[in-house]
């Protein structure tokens, strides 16, 4: 298949960008979508020009760092990461707009690369337990309602992507910041730091520049593990009871 790409280009984030088009012949629809990128790269550097930046590691949908916006959408047409996204969601001829997050507290490193350390930040304002487990057995021993470990675990399963930062009109890290309270906030270990937790999260969260929450959902729809709307209600609900 042939496509045409417009891809964001800046050298960093003191200059100005802007989208820089090519064309892309014998794309297969069974490459991922950074497997086209890897084609456009190759072809880019024989031809003598510089490569299009982007970040990635596992390429298999587990840490996040893959995260593009492809038009208009982040991590593109379908609910996973741009890693797992496969050329056969796209027709022949089709233009494909690649764009970095845009979020003020996600500075463009270069190209499609952010910087998305005032995630980092957020966590080590208090996305951590200071309680003793033990060992594997010790822990698993203690009693969690089944509830509670399910909704847990489903707010563990954020990849901390960015994507609802990205997808969210206010540029809003809420759906993030409240996966982490919820999923720690909902487990015996988690207990002696719940209170501290939550207002230390979130007044790093403002302090990093991220937009208020106006509970759009956007984040929610954007969300590549699914992380439900809810959290948001447990973060808002533990931050008023620790304030009180």
């Amino acid at each position: 298949m042939k496509i045409t790409v417009r891809v964001w280009r800046q050298k960093n984030a003191d200059t100005k960008g802007k989208m820089v088009t090519y064309g892309l012949d014998d794309v297969s629809e069974d490459m991922s979508f950074l497997e086209m990128l890897d084609v456009l790269n190759e072809r880019l550097t024989l031809e003598g020009e510089e490569p299009v930046a982007f970040d990635s590691d596992c390429r298999e949908g587990i840490c996040g760092a893959c995260g593009v916006v492809i038009n208009g959408i982040a991590h593109g047409p379908e609910v996973t990461t741009t890693c797992q996204l496969h050329m056969r969601t796209f027709n022949d001829g089709d233009v494909i707009d690649i764009e970095p997050w845009r979020a003020g507290a996600f500075p463009v490193v270069k190209d499609l690369v952010v910087d998305r350390g005032a995630l980092d930040r957020i966590i080590a304002a208090g996305g951590y337990i200071s309680a003793p487990t033990g060992s594997a057995p010790e822990a698993n021993n203690l009693p969690v309602p089944k509830e509670n470990a399910d909704h847990a675990f489903e707010a563990a399963t954020c990849i901390g992507c960015g994507a609802c930062v990205a997808a969210c009109p206010n540029g809003s890290a809420m759906l993030f910041t409240a996966a982490k309270i919820t999923h720690l906030g909902l487990l015996p270990q988690g207990q002696p730091e719940r209170e501290s937790r939550v207002i230390g999260m979130v007044e790093q969260m403002d302090a990093e520049g991220f937009g208020g929450c106006t509970n759009i959902g956007e984040c929610a729809a954007a969300c590549p593990k699914g992380i439900p709307l809810d959290v948001i209600s447990t973060l808002y609900r533990d931050l008023r009871n620790a304030l009180v």
